[in-house]
């Protein structure tokens, strides 16, 4: 089947992406997911998303052929004559992977739309989201343990933490007893709206902490030097001001987005230019870490990977003379 190909190809249901964004019905920020039985997205709709998330990469001056990838991946669906909900219930991932296009990424990325209704790339790419603030809300869980649970394990979504509690991973978390574990089902059950989940995809190595060092260095010396776009926040940033700098950059087959951490406890604390959220995309899935400067010890100064201080320190003992 042709597809249009090229990322300046613009289609009359796309907008500007200097614009404010505009939330679509398919992304509701961290509200909770569309009941099961809510009609499908159709494949407009999830083209018009896939064309957001490629005018948001352009403007923030990621990789062109990252942009271009969701934009010919939009156009495809766009002429397909049958609903891809329905290639990706028959098929799944597999399935979709089948389009025009469309690669291992752009169909997670569908996935996420079919699934549950939201996309957490576009809601980063907008700065719109919030994962402490969602947890937060659960019950049992403070702002603390809600932090901890977002830059120290790397969970940004109510799939993840419930892929975690089901195969046993939030368990060995301190603070997490059986009570509390109960609890914490039953309320993203109902959250999620649905009496079952599928088995978890299994969980991406962890990320280098030598590439996620390097990355952190680059976000940090080209925020400092005024090199990157600056994107306006919706929460927390109530003159709405765009000051948040953020960095699209690959490492081998991974692409990685940089952004300084917006979260309550950051702001509370004045780490909102020292926390930088780092997440990475590549064949083997989504993955997120948080870089920060150590405060106590013998690394205070450094910085250090949170939840991976051990394998920071040993990175540094190993690295070249004047390297960190």
């Amino acid at each position: 089947m042709p597809v249009p190909g090229g990322s300046h190809a613009r289609h009359p249901d796309r907008r500007d992406p200097r614009a404010a964004p505009a939330p679509t019905p398919l992304t509701t920020g961290t509200a909770p997911a569309a009941p099961r039985d809510a009609a499908p997205p159709s494949n407009a709709a999830l083209a018009r998303c896939l064309d957001e998330v490629g005018d948001l990469l352009e403007a923030q001056q990621a990789d062109a052929f990252r942009v271009r990838a969701y934009h010919v991946a939009a156009a495809a669906l766009r002429q397909l004559a049958s609903p891809v909900t329905e290639l990706y219930h028959r098929g799944g991932l597999a399935g979709l992977e089948q389009l025009p296009g469309v690669g291992r990424g752009i169909a997670r990325a569908l996935r996420n739309l079919i699934e549950h209704g939201r996309l957490p790339l576009l809601e980063r790419l907008r700065a719109e989201d919030d994962p402490v603030q969602l947890f937060g809300t659960l019950p049992g869980i403070g702002e603390g343990l809600a932090d901890r649970l977002h830059h120290d394990h790397g969970y940004e979504t109510l799939e993840q933490l419930m892929a975690a509690l089901e195969d046993g991973r939030l368990a060995r978390i301190p603070g997490f007893g059986p009570r509390r574990l109960t609890t914490l089902r039953a309320a993203i059950l109902r959250r999620l709206a649905r009496p079952r989940l599928p088995p978890p995809a299994p969980r991406p190595p962890p990320l280098p902490v030598e590439e996620l060092l390097d990355v952190d260095r680059e976000y940090r010396d080209a925020a400092s030097s005024g090199r990157l776009p600056l994107i306006t926040p919706r929460r927390l940033n109530p003159e709405k001001r765009a000051w948040l700098p953020v960095l699209h950059t690959t490492r081998g087959g991974r692409h990685y987005t940089a952004l300084f951490s917006n979260t309550a406890r950051a702001h509370r604390l004045g780490r909102t230019h020292d926390w930088v959220v780092i997440y990475a995309d590549g064949e083997q899935g989504e993955s997120q870490a948080t870089v920060v400067t150590e405060q106590a010890g013998p690394m205070a100064g450094r910085r250090v990977v949170r939840g991976r201080e051990a394998e920071s320190a040993a990175w540094y003992a190993s690295a070249p003379r004047g390297v960190g």
